[in-house]
C-alpha cells in the first residue's frame, strides 16, 4: 500500500477504469484507489456499479453515462476536469470503451488536451482465451468480433463474414440468442468446426466446454442452466488440409456461383448437385472467393 500511495494520482486527468466481470475480488488495487480518489465517478449503470463500489467502500459520487447521454456527459465531464477534478469511468463489466461506452468520452477528452490514464483490469475476452487453450506463445493471434447482430439474416452474414478468419475469433453472445446463433453457425460452418462456449466467467457457475459445433447445441440443451448467464463464444479456424477433397470441375462451378452469390447460398447449392459435405464445400468456396478477391 505504502508504495501504492506514492505512484502519481494527477488531477485534470480522466481514470479509464476496469472493473470485474463478475467476480468482486478481480477489482485491481490501482483501480480501487482511482475509485476512492476520484470526485465523481461516470458509471454505464448506477444501479450496477452501486454493489461492486459498497463493497470495497468506495463512497466518491457516482453519475449515469451510457450510450444514450454519452455526447452530453462528455462536456460535463470535460468541464469538470478543466476545473481540475479527477473522473473515473467504469463500465457494467470489464474495460469501458471496449464493447461498451466510453470511446466517445476518452476521445473527446483527448481531443480537449486533457490526460487520460488507463487503470487496465478484467477483460472477457482475455479471460475466454486464457481459459480454451486456443491461443499460445506460438498463435498469439486472434479477432475480436464484439457482440452478433441481432436479426438472423444480418447475423448469418456476419458469421459467414467472421468464420472466414484464418485466426480464433471471440464473440459476445447473450442467452435469449444463444441457440438461434448456435443453429446460424452450425449451418455457417458446417458439425466439424470446434467451438468454446464460456458461461458466466469469474462466478460461481462458470463453465468453459470446447466441442464441435454438430455436438455443442445438444450440450447445451441437455441442461437449461447452460442457456443462463453470459456467454462468450469463441469460432476455432477451420482445420487447414492440403488435400480439399474437391474436384477441379466443382470448384469451377463455385467460381462461377461466387461471381453471383453469397457463400453460404454458393454453398448449399453445390450440395445439392455434389452431394460433397458443407464444411468441404465450405472452405474450398472461402478460399476460392479469397484468391478471388487477392487477384483484384
Amino acid at each position: 500500500m505504502e508504495r501504492l500511495n506514492q505512484q502519481q494520482w494527477p488531477t485534470h486527468c480522466l481514470y479509464v477504469v476496469a472493473t470485474p466481470i463478475g467476480n468482486l475480488g478481480d477489482l485491481g488495487l490501482r483501480a480501487w484507489q482511482a475509485l476512492v480518489r476520484a470526485d465523481v465517478i461516470a458509471a454505464e449503470d448506477t444501479r450496477t456499479a452501486r454493489p461492486l463500489l459498497e463493497a470495497w467502500g468506495v463512497r466518491t459520487p457516482v453519475r449515469a453515462l451510457h450510450r444514450h447521454n454519452e455526447a452530453q456527459a462528455a462536456a460535463a465531464l470535460i468541464e469538470q476536469l478543466q476545473q481540475g477534478q479527477r473522473v473515473a469511468l467504469i463500465s457494467d463489466a470489464g474495460a469501458p470503451a471496449i464493447s461498451d461506452p466510453g470511446g466517445r468520452v476518452v476521445h473527446e477528452v483527448r481531443q480537449a488536451g486533457l490526460q487520460v490514464q488507463p487503470i487496465p483490469g478484467p477483460s472477457a475476452v482475455t479471460t475466454a482465451l486464457m481459459a480454451s487453450g486456443v491461443t499460445s506463445d506460438a498463435q498469439p493471434a486472434y479477432v475480436f468480433a464484439g457482440f452478433s447482430p441481432h436479426k438472423k439474416g444480418a447475423r448469418q452474414k456476419w458469421f459467414e463474414q467472421w468464420a472466414s478468419q484464418k485466426l480464433p475469433v471471440v464473440f459476445y453472445e447473450s442467452p435469449h440468442r444463444l441457440k438461434q446463433s448456435l443453429e446460424d453457425l452450425l449451418l455457417i460452418c458446417g458439425p466439424d468446426r470446434e467451438l468454446t462456449l464460456c458461461r458466466e466467467l469469474t462466478k460461481r457457475f462458470e463453465q468453459v466446454h470446447t466441442t464441435t459445433l454438430g455436438e455443442m447445441r445438444d450440450w447445451v440443451q441437455a441442461d437449461a442452466d447452460r442457456m443462463r448467464g453470459e456467454f462468450v463464444l469463441i469460432i476455432h479456424p477451420a482445420a487447414q488440409s492440403e488435400d480439399t477433397g474437391v474436384d477441379a470441375q466443382t470448384e469451377r462451378w463455385l467460381t462461377v456461383l461466387l461471381t453471383q452469390m453469397s457463400v453460404r447460398d454458393a454453398v448449399r447449392m453445390a450440395m445439392q448437385v455434389t452431394g460433397l459435405s458443407r464444411q468441404l464445400l465450405y472452405d474450398c468456396a472461402l478460399r476460392l472467393r479469397d484468391a478471388n478477391t487477392s487477384d483484384h
